[in-house]
């Protein structure tokens, strides 16, 4: 017996111990959904305490406002200018009026332009020195090849355009401002109102340090790519692959008027585009986080003796004096694909809500597209205040949004990775590969410029160019003679196309992408877009 004996308290105790062990690990989870409660409610109390221990004033609005528009950047901009010619009350809240200075946001591609016009903000790039865009040149070892949009079906006047940003900014705020149902305030928005687990609006700071509350049924957080909100309302996944450095190019001709030019350069891309009459902005990719300093003269070494001897002759002269005059700025490049948190009474738009590589200039398209989406859904339905309504109507915009911009998200991120430098020689052919499929011209390259362009935004075309252009890789490898070597690269082409590929697709989900029909909300909304 006495053998046995402590087997018997052996089980007892791993008994014990296993009890133990699931009361802790659900102490523990109570705890965190309590302390997640907390976080929601910690700006309004921080507000609360500021007020009794400063004195300072909090003031209410008078409650007559339908929408809350946080952010005044293109998206903001753009949505309260829509909102209000459809009769919404809008109130915008913008952390700085002043003229922004940005090196991104400068190109609109022509199916973004469309869009400009279906919201009748076209006049918003006129008097700004827009200049319009008709296609891309492709540099790669000597060699370039041109590839134009397709606009034949369209008017004279469709195009893409490139400006400065600030100037387009300007222009629709000002719009914006003078339509008399819209309320534009300089502020910065320290949370989010909520009651019940319903946005009812947000706390922010004026100009002049006074906080203030406002109320709304519908709150929009476009606040861009810094959001401060955004945790509030989806699940982040920020990654930030490489930054630019931007420069101003003076009193030069691009050797392709009125394109964008792209140089297969190493380590990654760089870009040239038209911003005004007389200036041509350069973009010089560097990957990863870190960029040489400015300040002590690293970055200007590195630009004259890396990126410099890459360029094409006919604008070497005028980038090296741009180095030389100094003016260089830095912009991480930040991807993050949308994935929300649907909470009633608040939704996400901009660069606050989905990012992708800006290489291919789609960022304004995606927000306009969206911009035009809402505006549809939200049509008929006249009151707000019908939560329930609102909630169903919110969710078939996330579902409907999906095919357009995950196909633009989907390139961006893919031709990036394609278009950058790599000592990996699978990855080197198909680099190669992808700069002689488009100059074969036809339809191998008239698909891929359609998608560029925004003019054609369905996923299933993007899927079978990229995949296209790996198997002419392959094809190429295994003429005349297909050798063991050739083939086993060949293999390799393949498995790093998918590598690239896949994993883009999976977060923008494969379902939404490519299935929408599947999703109970894309037959809802689709008959209210419809109408």
């Amino acid at each position: 017996m006495e053998l046995h004996l402590p087997t018997v308290i052996n089980h007892h105790n791993y008994h014990n111990l296993l009890i133990t062990a699931v009361a802790l690990l659900l102490g523990f989870n109570l705890l965190y959904i309590l302390r997640s409660n907390v976080k929601r409610r910690r700006k309004s109390k921080e507000i609360d305490q500021k007020l009794s221990a400063g004195g300072l004033h909090l003031t209410e609005t008078d409650g007559t406002t339908d929408v809350i528009i946080v952010g005044a950047g293109v998206a903001g901009a753009a949505l309260a200018c829509t909102l209000a010619k459809d009769g919404r009350r809008v109130h915008v809240i913008e952390r700085d009026l002043t003229e922004p200075d940005r090196i991104v946001g400068e190109l609109l591609q022509p199916g973004g332009y469309l869009k400009l016009i279906e919201l009748g903000l076209e006049d918003c790039v006129d008097g700004i020195e827009a200049q319009e865009v008709f296609g891309y040149a492709i540099y790669m070892d000597g060699r370039n090849t041109k590839l134009s949009y397709p606009l034949e079906k369209f008017e004279s006047d469709i195009s893409g355009r490139s400006f400065h940003n600030r100037r387009f900014i300007q222009r629709m705020r000002e719009k914006a401002a003078s339509l008399p149902n819209v309320k534009l305030e300089q502020g910065t928005v320290t949370s989010l109102l909520e009651e019940n687990g319903k946005v009812k609006g947000d706390h922010y700071k004026t100009k002049d340090g006074q906080i203030m509350t406002t109320h709304a049924p519908l709150t929009i957080v476009c606040d861009g790519c810094f959001s401060n909100l955004r945790r509030a309302l989806c699940k982040p996944k920020v990654e930030v692959p490489s930054s630019f450095v931007g420069l101003v190019l003076e009193n030069i001709d691009l050797p392709y008027a009125n394109h964008g030019h792209v140089i297969l350069a190493d380590p990654s891309p760089i870009l040239f585009y038209p911003i005004s009459n007389t200036e041509v902005r350069c973009l010089v990719d560097v990957p990863g986080q870190k960029v040489p300093s400015i300040a002590s003269g690293e970055m200007a070494k590195y630009l004259k003796t890396i990126i410099a001897p890459q360029i094409p002759h006919e604008l070497y002269d005028a980038f090296v004096a741009a180095v030389d005059k100094g003016n260089i700025r830095t912009m991480p490049n930040r991807s993050m694909p949308a994935d929300p948190q649907p909470t009633p009474g608040a939704l996400l738009m901009g660069d606050a809500f989905n990012m992708r590589h800006p290489l291919t200039g789609g960022g304004m398209t995606v927000a306009l597209s969206d911009i035009v989406l809402l505006r549809d859904l939200l049509r008929p339905l006249r009151d707000l205040n019908d939560a329930t309504a609102l909630g169903n109507y919110l969710e078939c915009f996330y579902t409907l949004r999906k095919p357009v911009s995950s196909t633009i998200n989907t390139l961006a991120g893919a031709l990036y990775k394609v278009f950058c430098a790599s000592p990996d020689p699978a990855r080197k052919e198909m680099r190669s590969a992808c700069f002689d499929y488009l100059s074969l011209g036809g339809m191998c390259s008239e698909g891929p410029i359609s998608l560029l362009s925004g003019l054609n935004l369905r996923p299933l075309v993007l899927f079978l160019h990229f995949f296209a252009v790996a198997i002419y890789g392959v094809g190429r490898l295994l003429i005349p003679f297909p050798s063991p070597k050739r083939l086993w690269l060949g293999a390799r082409l393949i498995s790093g196309a998918s590598g690239i590929i896949f994993p883009i697709i999976k977060s923008e989900g494969v379902r939404q992408m490519f299935f929408p029909v599947t999703v109970p909300a894309y037959y809802k909304g689709r008959q209210v877009v419809s109408q």
